[in-house]
């Protein structure tokens, strides 16, 4: 249940900082939503969803870092940015589909 809490909350912070995002913003709120879900049937451990949102939290702060150092997100920035999403969207279905289940 806390790490309910800690994912909702943390999808309250991202969604305000990300906003504005467009695709990037849309894709990760995916992603969060399907964290959401593997929570609530069980399919995640509270091991593996602190590993999943500790992930998706790094990749939000370079995200923002990214945003912050430059005119807005460069081409390969956005590459590279598309790539983590890509990895932590396979992580996500790896341990959704796992064999272990939440206690």
């Amino acid at each position: 249940m806390n790490n309910l809490i800690k994912t909702i909350s943390l999808t309250a912070v991202l969604g305000v900082t990300l906003s504005a995002a467009g695709p990037i913003a849309n894709r990760a709120a995916n992603q969060q939503a399907r964290i959401r879900q593997g929570v609530r049937s069980g399919q995640l451990t509270p091991r593996e969803t602190a590993r999943l949102e500790a992930q998706e939290h790094a990749l939000h702060r370079e995200i923002a870092h990214d945003r912050l150092t430059g005119n807005g997100l460069s081409p390969r920035e956005r590459r590279t940015i598309n790539r983590q999403q890509n990895n932590l969207s396979h992580q996500i279905y790896k341990q959704k589909h796992d064999a272990q289940v939440r206690p």
